[in-house]
């Protein structure tokens, strides 16, 4: 018995990287997947992956920021297995650039395929479950980058923030439909970030591959079933062996003047004692500092 038995789940972006590892979760939890990805070519030898595996699946090529594509993934999921269960929001792309060096294009095509493409799915998705009647579960795709900033990643971290700020209100709108919706923050090795998280481990070797994209997938699957319908509205980091969940933006210290409007001269040197009240420093510093399961050999 797979915990996903029965089910079938849309997974975008997932011809290769963390896509297709949790797409291939799924089908080793008994799901079926409407697998969507840009590349045809790519997309074609995942499916036959997944089938390799004993796996049913349906390919569906397209942008997902494009409406017709993200209905199309629903229909699709209809008309080949009858129904659907879940949706993994996880197609993207990069454009790393710092701000004074970033082009409109570089912000609009990272903003477009992340945060529109979400949307678009997420929307598609919802209809379906109100108008079927039927629960459902969407899992979105964030990043630290987003969460906690990096450098020379704005128009991702900014695409990334919202979409766990998505993630929240979605949950909120739509647990009346018995619609769950949560956010992943994974950190893996993929074609986008091999550069940072270093070589995989040679083929055949008994430690654990830490930073493997495989990873991140038993979450996402868990995240797709019905064992997982009493969360909503959380965002989870996944990385290894780890799982962490994070704490949406929360007020930590406060000052007040009395009841009477402040001077902003007067504010000058209150918001440092504001600052300090929180153990938070003035300056800027490196977001990426926080990080719990850091990028280093592990």
């Amino acid at each position: 018995m797979g915990l996903l038995d029965g089910k079938v789940v849309i997974v975008t972006g997932a011809a290769r990287g963390l896509g297709f590892g949790e797409a291939l979760e799924i089908v080793h939890e008994g799901g079926s997947v409407v697998l969507n990805d840009f590349d045809e070519e790519a997309g074609t030898r995942a499916i036959s992956d997944l089938e390799a595996e004993g796996g049913r699946a349906v390919l569906c090529v397209g942008d997902i920021s494009d409406p017709d594509v993200a209905a199309g993934l629903v229909n699709a999921a209809v008309k080949t297995f009858g129904q659907l269960d879940a949706l993994v929001n996880n197609a993207g792309m990069l454009r790393d650039r710092t701000l004074l060096k970033m082009s409109d294009e570089d912000w609009d095509a990272v903003i477009r395929v992340h945060l529109r493409g979400h949307f678009l799915a997420t929307r598609a998705a919802a209809n379906h479950w109100k108008e079927a009647g039927r629960p459902g579960h969407l899992v979105h795709t964030s990043s630290t980058a987003g969460l906690l900033g990096n450098f020379g990643q704005a128009n991702y971290g900014a695409a990334k923030a919202a979409i766990a700020a998505l993630s929240t209100i979605a949950a909120f709108e739509l647990a009346r439909y018995s619609i769950t919706s949560n956010a992943i923050s994974p950190a893996a090795r993929t074609r986008m970030t091999a550069n940072a998280f270093g070589p995989a481990l040679a083929a055949g070797t008994s430690d654990f591959d830490f930073w493997h994209p495989h990873n991140v997938a038993p979450l996402v699957a868990f995240l797709c079933s019905d064992a997982s319908s009493h969360i909503s509205g959380k965002v989870f980091g996944v990385q290894g062996d780890a799982v962490e969940v994070y704490r949406p933006w929360t007020s930590v210290a406060a000052i007040e003047n009395d009841g009477r409007k402040w001077r902003a001269a007067d504010l000058a040197g209150s918001i440092d004692g504001l600052l300090a009240s929180a153990g938070i420093i003035a300056g800027s510093e490196d977001p990426q500092k926080q990080l719990r399961y850091s990028i280093t050999p592990r």
